[in-house]
């Protein structure tokens, strides 16, 4: 494998695995807090709405990752073809 195509293997690694990150991280808080705040205050089902509000915030933090990665990327392939 060549040094170039091993970079971009590694990138998209961690692009993906800030993805699973971005969704999961929000998820658990809110459905933590939901459990807590539901045990403390006799509102169990608190839980079912954080946990969706939870996978919102995730799905918006995936939206502006791809949006400023594509960005990011069209920038660069725009900045290659002026040079050739």
């Amino acid at each position: 494998m060549k040094k170039k195509d091993n970079r971009e293997v590694m990138q998209s690694f961690a692009l993906v695995l800030q993805f699973g990150i971005n969704m999961i991280v929000p998820i658990m808080m809110c459905t933590l807090f939901g459990v807590w705040f539901g045990g403390k205050y006799h509102m169990e089902w608190i839980v079912i709405p954080l946990f969706f509000m939870g996978a919102l915030a995730g799905f918006t933090n995936i939206f502006k990752m791809t949006k400023k990665f594509r960005k990011n990327k069209n920038a660069k392939r725009n900045t290659d073809v002026k040079k050739n």
